[in-house]
């Protein structure tokens, strides 16, 4: 067990060393901030497809549209107007209203009355807008709702490709710590449940509010590259897209065609909702399409940083969360490695005539669905934002370099059994090689097997004499079209040309491909006699052909022994070729010169015991008898076949 494991790390070596890379790489490309807009469009998406939620009760709009301008006739709104506004609302008896529109210059007519209007209006909040390094850009609040202390700042914090994606909860004005407007009125509503921020005893930038807890933005939370975390800012965890929460006009609430407990307990928000004022913002919500995108109206991107912060505190909703650098970065390697491993797995699915096999692509797939299915459900039950592009890109990288890897490994692999094989077998057999060759290759090399097999040995009669009266250039010829018709009768009749050695010509019938059954054994010997005679007919041809060209002609001995034998690869680093091993080697040889002076006209063939039971009667025989062969303690009974 514990070598076959260390075969197989062996083996898959590869991808120790495609994972971590291709993490590294991937890790780089997200350091330069190159992954950043394809994780917030990826994040945008998750918002998209997640179901809306119930609209949120505790919270009402006094949205100011067209028709409420060309009511009025002007813009901004009269102060009468906005006063006499905010005590309908008043007479409703809110938690808390919000007055998102800057006012910290009169309108006149109305100015005093709007002023006695704030100064008894203790749950009003107003805004204004923080420009610390351009004081001149600030828009300061409105003047009495400042000495009461009920102001909020309104600054958004828009990433660079224009979408509103954070909520600014806390930043410093003058030095000096200040809240934000929606904050403010959520807190308002939270008092009579008695919820107050409180500093979490493990660290003071997280603050437990009710069930919910705040946590600081960073500049590298989630998909975010050194991004701005200025301040007090927390990921928005939006409710709705636009258009959500509920919404009624100013001419309604002044011509009184609104319900009369609408606002009762209620936080309602006073805001501009018409295009021409162009208080809006892009959220995740807006779309991948620019000239198609949505926009949501300040006053509503008010509403859902109220209602994320009333949801945490009340009810346990979560807000975004995101893991820690190291984890993402762990996560990002999981994939990779997963990648590496499903192409390397599954590399034989369809063998290699393909790049990347039909279930390697199907697996990959399966693969990408997992990790956006988990990813998105993290999202949707428990807010977390989990990196997906910089892990799908890890999964599919990582894939592509084990699929140049496995075809390299390939490539050197097919060259070995190529250069092993292309001379001495089949391409039927050559195929079935390269089909096993995991089973067959080690390092490079064929490994060393234990197997039955038929060894067949043959040799010409007298050749050292015959040689002796022709040219060398004569003898080389005469010898290799000899060798050349052997060779090729024993491919035709599935053995193996072992070696050459001078004149003599060593097959094997069963290997490199271990036979499993008996049948198959016998099918070998029987293949190695058929090819023994085979040989002997076509050494007559010869004859024939040499007799007129004027060589002598010769005969031929063959040995054929059937029994277990060891192949393998056999040699040094720098050359070494396939070979068979083994007693029944052995024995083929010394068959092939055994009694020299026996008859068997142009080929004489003999076999042993073993080979004899295998060929089942196929072939005539005779019982030469038992002798002790050359090199061999034991007697081995001797037969001949007889055509």
């Amino acid at each position: 067990m514990w070598k076959q494991l260390r075969r197989k790390i062996w083996e898959g070596r590869g991808i120790w060393t495609i994972a971590p890379g291709v993490t590294g790489v991937i890790l780089a490309l997200r350091l330069f901030g190159w992954l950043q807009p394809w994780e917030w469009a990826t994040f945008d998406q998750y918002f998209r497809w997640r179901p809306l939620e119930p609209t949120d009760e505790r919270l009402v709009i006094v949205g100011i549209n067209e028709a409420d301008i060309k009511q009025i006739g002007q813009w901004p709104l009269p102060d009468d107007v906005l006063a006499q506004l905010i005590e309908k609302i008043k007479a409703q008896n809110p938690k808390a209203i919000g007055l998102d529109l800057y006012r910290d210059l009169p309108v006149q007519p109305g100015s005093s009355a709007l002023v006695n209007v704030f100064e008894t209006t203790p749950n009003l909040i107003g805004i204004e807008k923080i420009q610390e390094q351009d004081p001149s850009a600030s828009v300061p609040p409105p003047p009495v709702l400042n000495q009461l202390d009920q102001v909020g700042f309104n600054n958004q914090v828009v990433d660079v490709d224009g979408k509103l994606r954070r909520a600014l909860l806390y930043m410093t004005k003058n030095e000096q710590p200040t809240i934000s407007f929606s904050l403010r009125l959520a807190l308002i509503y939270l008092q009579d449940y008695n919820i107050y921020p409180q500093p979490s005893e493990n660290n003071s930038a997280i603050f437990n509010l009710g069930k919910g807890t705040l946590r600081p933005f960073t500049f590298n939370d989630g998909g975010y590259i050194n991004g701005d975390d200025g301040g007090y800012q927390i990921l928005l965890n939006y409710r709705s897209p636009a258009g959500s929460f509920r919404r009624v006009s100013l001419t309604e609430v002044l011509a009184n065609r609104i319900p009369k407990d609408l606002m009762r307990d209620r936080i309602v928000l006073i805001g501009a909702t018409a295009t021409s004022l162009n208080d809006f913002f892009y959220t995740p919500y807006s779309g991948n399409e620019i000239a198609t995108q949505e926009r949501t109206p300040g006053v509503e991107v008010q509403a859902n940083i109220i209602s994320h912060l009333l949801s945490s505190a009340l009810d346990g909703r979560p807000g975004i969360k995101t893991w820690s650098e190291p984890i993402e970065g762990l996560w990002i390697f999981l994939w990779s490695f997963t990648g590496a491993t499903l192409c390397w797995v599954l590399r034989d699915a369809e063998g290699v005539a393909k790049l990347l096999p039909r279930w390697t692509v199907i697996s990959l797939v399966l693969a990408l669905s997992g990790l956006v299915g988990s990813s998105y459900l993290a999202f949707l039950i428990g807010g977390w934002w989990i990196p997906v592009i910089p892990s799908a890109l890890a999964l599919l990288g990582a894939a592509t370099a084990t699929t140049g890897y496995i075809a390299n490994v390939e490539r050197e692999e097919r060259q070995t059994v190529m250069n092993l094989f292309s001379r001495h077998v089949t391409q039927q057999i050559a195929e079935t090689i390269w089909r096993d060759r995991h089973q067959l290759l080690k390092e490079g090399r064929l490994r060393g097997r234990k197997m039955t097999a038929t060894v067949l040995f043959s040799d010409l009669k007298g050749f050292s004499t015959v040689a002796e009266h022709m040219e060398p250039e004569t003898v080389m010829v005469w010898l290799n079209e000899y060798m050349d018709a052997m060779a090729g009768l024993v491919l035709q009749h599935g053995g193996v040309v072992d070696k050459f050695i001078g004149d003599a010509v060593m097959a094997v019938f069963g290997v490199p491909i271990e036979r499993n059954t008996s049948e198959e054994i016998a099918q070998d010997a029987i293949a190695a006699v058929h090819c023994a005679i085979a040989m002997a007919q076509k050494l007559e041809t010869l004859n024939q052909q040499w007799h007129i060209q004027g060589y002598p002609q010769t005969a031929m001995r063959v040995g054929i022994a059937t029994g277990n034998v060891v192949t393998g690869s056999l040699g040094s680093s720098q050359r070494f070729d396939y070979t068979t091993l083994g007693d029944s080697v052995n024995v083929a040889a010394r068959l092939e010169s055994y009694d020299k002076s026996l008859d068997g006209g142009i080929c004489r063939i003999l076999i042993n015991e073993e080979t004899y039971q295998r060929l089942q009667n196929s072939f005539p025989t005779k019982a030469i008898g038992q002798t002790r062969l050359k090199g061999r303690d034991q007697l081995t009974v001797v037969y001949q076949i007889l055509y």
